[in-house]
């Protein structure tokens, strides 16, 4: 069994090495291939797998195809590898905004596809994946891909009607928890702290606040509540929040996203 990645950008990179400390699979057993021999290079000396000078080659040699692309390359990458692609082999594709059948029309054949949106979390063994596949993918392969995706996080199931809600309530909302971390540490330091202390307070602040959701199944509203004591700090700070309509800004900000990615 060979995997192939077409690109190796952060996402690419974050799987490779997830796949690698798991032990899922070997360096022998991953090649892959970008648009420079540097980031070519960059890659084998980080996890030692091989590279190949063009999508073809990797196209022809691996069982698994990853395309890591961008989405506005993807049409070109499916153009230059289409016709080393039969029903053997099956396709991975974590861009944003193009449908299974997109693809699948792109290829012009029967080919089978998995559609995947990772986040960047992943590289950190953090990831949230959501994952759907066409009918032509079988349980194993589909299983099998599944757990490559749960060696840097989470991976999920869903409908494929749900991806461009995922891109914004998870493929790109790390961005937005990132500018809540520097405003609350740049209001740290307003108030006297160190600015690295400030990011470290803040980021551990909101990994626990996650965690907390995560691990307790309680409501966030409850967990909040839990924190507002009457006529406390927290409650004040809320209530701030409230008045400037950070809800709504959130909720407008992730359905512009999900817009964004529909029309991609």
């Amino acid at each position: 069994m060979t995997i192939g990645f077409i690109g190796l950008g952060n996402m690419a990179k974050a799987m490779i090495g997830g796949i690698l400390q798991k032990g899922l699979m070997g360096p022998n057993e991953i090649i892959g291939t970008a648009r420079t021999e540097e980031t070519c290079r960059k890659a084998a000396d980080k996890f030692g797998i091989q590279t190949r000078s063009s999508n073809e080659a990797v196209a022809k040699e691996a069982d698994i195809i990853v395309l890591a692309v961008k989405p506005q390359f993807l049409k070109v990458v499916i153009a230059d590898i289409m016709d080393c692609v039969d029903d053997s082999k099956l396709v991975v594709s974590i861009a944003a905004g193009k449908t299974i059948s997109w693809i699948a029309n792109e290829f012009e054949k029967p080919v089978k596809l998995i559609r995947v949106m990772p986040n960047t979390p992943a590289l950190v063994g953090e990831g949230c994946s959501a994952v759907c596949r066409n009918d032509l993918v079988s349980d194993d392969d589909f299983h099998f891909v599944i757990e490559l995706l749960e060696s840097f996080g989470k991976a999920y199931t869903v409908p494929e009607s749900l991806m461009d809600v995922v891109v914004g309530v998870s493929g790109s909302s790390p961005a937005y928890v990132f500018l809540f971390i520097e405003a609350m540490a740049d209001a740290a330091v307003a108030g006297g702290m160190p600015r690295k202390q400030a990011y470290e307070f803040a980021a551990q602040s909101v990994l626990g606040a996650a965690k907390m959701v995560l691990e307790t199944g309680k409501h966030p509203g409850e967990l909040k509540d839990m924190v507002c004591s009457p006529a406390g700090t927290t409650i004040e700070a809320v209530k701030v929040l409230e008045e400037k309509g950070f809800r709504a800004a959130v909720m407008d900000a992730v359905t512009a996203c999900i817009d964004k990615s529909r029309s991609l």
